[in-house]
């Protein structure tokens, strides 16, 4: 059985100061480590503050998903998800949501920092492709629960086989065939769903391997979602804070 530090709610934590409400802990968060530069428009943080607070919104957030901003950066948002069915089963993925400093005109980015085969992310960089869904990106429209929403998706069957070459960024996962009258229809998702199946799992199963699990060196050093290992005892209090009534078995 897998445990993690944090428990407060099935859904969502959003990793929040004891004391503290969302757009504070937002708006004196420090942006100094982002890439971009540490100058946020008076637009985008307010963005932000409004598209973080309403994660608490029903059905905003994804279940089986937490999230939270850096300590580091407002533009750098840490989660984790937890997928519950599927060829990805039991998966523990962690990633990252990465805002530009003009945000909302330009779309955030997504980086898996746990290894995952799966055709949009990049299995060198982790880098994950949200042209499926945000091509174009329509700042107007498109908010960071659509984002969430559709990450969660592309774990599942209906969404898996609605991906085109030039989404993907794993080649190997997608395995593009061409037909003799060059319509592209297939990869190794549909020409062979029991070997990417057995891949998906054996990557499902790494994800909840503790050099996965406890891992903070390398890019996982600074992300805010952590889990420590429990022993039985802890474990049954974690349950009994969330009402699960099951028994312990290693």
């Amino acid at each position: 059985m897998l445990s993690a530090s944090l428990v407060p709610s099935p859904t969502i934590d959003l990793g929040l100061t004891k004391g503290r409400s969302v757009s504070t802990k937002i708006a004196q968060a420090t942006d100094s480590a982002h890439p971009e530069g540490s100058i946020i428009s008076p637009a985008t943080r307010a963005t932000l503050n409004f598209q973080y607070a309403s994660l608490r919104n029903i059905n905003h957030c994804p279940t089986g998903m937490y999230i939270t901003p850096s300590v580091e950066s407002i533009l750098v948002w840490d989660a984790v998800l937890f997928v519950h069915k599927g060829y990805y089963q039991d998966s523990v993925l962690k990633f990252t949501v990465t805002f530009p400093n003009d945000y909302p005109e330009r779309s955030p980015t997504v980086r898996f920092l746990t290894d995952i085969f799966h055709p949009l992310v990049d299995p060198r960089t982790g880098a994950y492709s949200l042209a499926p869904r945000f091509r174009p990106w329509r700042p107007k429209e498109h908010q960071i629960h659509h984002i969430l929403h559709f990450i969660k998706s592309t774990f599942k069957e209906p969404t898996l086989d609605k991906f085109h070459e030039e989404d993907v960024l794993n080649k190997e996962a997608f395995n593009l065939t061409t037909l003799g009258n060059s319509i592209h229809v297939a990869y190794s998702y549909c020409d062979n769903r029991t070997s990417f199946a057995t891949l998906a799992k054996q990557s499902a199963e790494l994800s909840q391997s503790p050099s996965a699990l406890y891992d903070t060196s390398g890019p996982k050093k600074n992300h805010s979602l952590r889990f420590t290992p429990l022993k039985p005892n802890e474990v049954d209090e974690v349950l009994r804070a969330l009402s699960v009534h099951t028994e312990y078995s290693k």
